[in-house]
């Protein structure tokens, strides 16, 4: 069995928030770019947990948002509720943590990865990976 995917600049493997914003980032830089998931339908799903924040995921989604991410912005159009934790303790402490609309945070996520026209999603299950004739 052969199958011709085109050629892409880049290949980004899984399109869980790492995914996303990797496939993302390269299409913004004009990469052309291809994004492998099992399921089509399960990019950017969140767990049945659906935050963003707190005081280690917080300083990642800043970090992101700081290089142009989506994560951020995405949490700031669906969130459905928004606190401050450990306000009783110090300032060094305190991390701002949002429960996103899981459901909606996954269709806005799609839309940007739409809107991309150097972004391919692709749904496949196997295949092979070449460069020059040699299997990477």
């Amino acid at each position: 069995m052969h199958y011709e995917a085109g050629n892409y600049d880049v290949i980004v493997i899984g399109a869980g928030h790492a995914g996303v914003e990797a496939g993302l980032a390269s299409a913004r830089a004009g990469a052309s770019t291809l994004v492998v998931t099992i399921n089509l339908d399960m990019i950017a799903f969140m767990p049945c947990n659906p935050s963003v924040g707190g005081p280690a995921k917080g300083i990642v989604v800043r970090e992101i948002d700081a290089l142009g991410g989506e994560m951020g912005r995405n949490i700031d159009k669906t969130h459905i509720q928004m606190r401050m934790l450990n306000t009783g303790k110090g300032p060094a402490v305190r991390a701002l943590r949002a429960q996103a609309d899981k459901f909606q945070y996954q269709h806005e996520i799609e839309k940007n990865h739409g809107r991309r026209r150097k972004l391919n999603p692709s749904s496949r299950y196997g295949g092979t990976v070449s460069r020059g004739g040699r299997r990477v």
